[in-house]
């Protein structure tokens, strides 16, 4: 029961959290100096072309309408259309995720894979010569911008190695010349630039969490009941850190769909990032709205997600006690 209420305030909040994200997105756009019309047609359009894009907006209408009328388009799955592409916004949305999101996943699939394995080995030989190798790599790896990572990678991988190619993307279709290795092999080097510093945070958590659950008494117990290290390490210590880890992770995982913009405009990906770049350039406001909105719907599912696998986790929350 404790669980199920739980759930259903994380469902509340959720909710709440995306009514007050759209408030704010309009407003945002809102706020912008000058008509909003004039400033997607820029100072050179002629009165009658702003007035003609204001009436098409509904800029003529009271800003409390024209946003229960967005919302209820959206909730409704009837967003706005593109004055650039001249497209719904979401389709546009749709097909630059399916760059966006396999590059995201990627990116985060080496994250972890990296970030655990030397989160745990540091921890395991904390005071010692691997736990300072480890934190040292850290380090560096915060200190190194993605925009420069991957200038670096494009220079070794695909300049001077040749590789792979220094930007673009095939497809995932092999009639387009692409498929599912050459999309993958298109998006390794931008999924590693974006995964060096995401590693680096996350394996200081992960160091960090374990070395407070080591200390905890049922590891000490584990211990004496005869199971090896390696045994309580990945058995019982692992699985009680992983909460500020999954925090984190999470975190990380809205950071890489919403924060690509440099690394796809430095590999030319046709991304969600790039697409919002080309939107502000094109001063599409509509695009601009509707995708923010759509990207913080994301971010505020995935923190649901990961509520849901605190759950899971630890069972002093099932029971409502934490």
């Amino acid at each position: 029961m404790g669980a199920l209420a739980l759930l259903l305030r994380r469902l509340a909040s959720l909710c709440l959290t995306l009514l007050v994200a759209s408030a704010l997105v309009f407003a945002a756009l809102e706020w912008l100096p000058g008509n909003a019309a004039e400033v997607m047609l820029g100072e050179s359009a002629t009165p009658e072309a702003v007035a003609a894009l204001a009436q098409k907006l509904g800029l003529d209408q009271p800003a409390l309408t024209r946003y229960a009328q967005w919302v209820g388009g959206l909730l409704q799955g009837q967003p706005g259309i593109s004055l650039s592409y001249d497209e719904p916004t979401f389709a546009l949305l749709a097909e630059r995720m399916q760059v966006t999101g396999p590059l995201a996943l990627m990116a985060m699939v080496m994250t972890v894979a990296v970030a655990l394995s030397l989160g745990v080995y540091a921890a395991a030989r904390h005071g010692r010569l691997g736990d300072v190798a480890v934190m040292s790599a850290g380090q560096v790896g915060l200190a190194l911008p993605n925009f420069w990572l991957a200038i670096l990678l494009i220079l070794l991988f695909a300049v001077k190695l040749q590789w792979v190619g220094a930007g673009g993307f095939p497809g995932w279709s092999e009639d387009d010349g692409g498929g599912l290795v050459a999309g993958l092999k298109a998006l390794l080097l931008p999924a590693l630039a974006l995964a060096c510093v995401q590693a680096a945070i996350l394996a200081r958590v992960t160091r960090s969490a374990v070395l407070e659950v080591m200390r905890e008494d049922f590891v000490r117990t584990a211990r004496a009941k005869g199971l090896s290290r390696r045994a309580v390490m990945w058995r019982h210590v692992l699985r009680n850190a992983m909460v500020p880890v999954l925090t984190v992770m999470g975190l990380q995982m809205a950071n890489l769909l919403t924060g690509t913009i440099v690394v796809e405009n430095v590999f030319v990906l046709p991304g969600v990032g790039r697409l919002v770049f080309q939107a502000i350039s094109n001063r599409d406001l509509v695009l601009v709205r509707d995708v923010v909105m759509a990207l913080v719907a994301l971010v505020v599912l995935i923190n649901f997600v990961v509520e849901l696998l605190y759950l899971w986790l630890d069972p002093r929350l099932k029971r409502g006690r934490a």
